[in-house]
């Protein structure tokens, strides 16, 4: 047995080399979506009786994430950690949860790291010390050069843009725009303006991990052209072969936009 298990690792080894040579360097996006899922799942899986231990492993996994986005070079990355449904979860299981992603914001945060983060979502909803630990993370890491990493924290799709057209009608209702002059030159530029993401390029692909074949409400307006790829791979599996195959996906993809 110990001989297979160390010939299929070196074989996949191998295989993951050569698609990394088939990858890197090709038709890569810019804008990688992550929805983490699948973390309660193995660790009920493995046997282990407190979930949480999943969510921790999971968390692990995310800076191997972001450098072999680096790797790629991805400019952005937005993981999807906490939805605002999240949210109704007993206080028992949603404390622990916030806590390990208040330690994935420490990490990532931590000198030595290029990432500049960024937390978004309905942040007013969350504990006082969640919120001041994601602004913390910001702040230390404004400057750095490195990929955008955007940490979607209580968030929901529906909620973004609702939360963009109240932005820009307060934005309008303060310049003295009428409302007969704004339904007269409303786009939808100016709703992606005031969107948690603006300024930034909309994803270009977006991965989920452990089956689920659903959006579950993340980045709702922005999807609208990406390309989706679904592995059956729970997040704390989740392999730099994985990620490669994701990219190999994507870059075999014929994006015509409607054109």
């Amino acid at each position: 047995m110990r001989v297979r298990a160390r010939v299929r690792e070196v074989l996949t080894i191998l295989y993951e080399r050569r698609l990394a040579r088939a990858v890197l360097g090709g038709d890569t996006p810019r804008h990688v979506g992550v929805i983490i899922d699948g973390n309660r799942r193995w660790a009920k899986s493995i046997g282990l009786e407190d979930v949480n231990d999943g969510h921790r492993v999971g968390a692990d996994k995310i800076a191997e994430l972001l450098r072999w986005c680096d790797e790629a070079k991805v400019e952005v990355v937005t993981l999807f950690l906490l939805s605002t449904d999240n949210l109704q979860r007993p206080e028992p299981e949603l404390t622990p949860l916030l806590r390990i992603i208040e330690g994935v914001a420490c990490d990532l945060a931590q000198p030595g790291r290029n990432w500049h983060l960024r937390a978004f979502g309905a942040l007013e909803l969350l504990p006082a010390e969640t919120v001041a630990v994601l602004k913390e993370a910001e702040e230390d890491t404004r400057d750095r050069p490195g990929a955008s990493v955007n940490l979607a924290v209580g968030y929901g799709g529906r909620r973004e843009i609702a939360d963009a057209v109240r932005s820009l009608l307060a934005e309008h209702a303060q310049r003295g725009t009428t409302l007969p002059e704004l339904i007269e030159v409303l786009d939808v530029e100016h709703i992606s303006e005031h969107l948690y993401t603006r300024g930034q390029p909309d994803p270009d692909l977006v991965i989920r991990t452990s089956g689920e074949q659903r959006l579950s409400g993340f980045l709702l307006w922005q999807t609208a052209h990406s390309e989706f790829y679904f592995t059956d791979v729970y997040w704390p599996e989740f392999r730099r072969v994985d990620f490669l195959r994701a990219l190999r996906d994507y870059a075999a993809r014929n994006r015509r936009f409607g054109g």
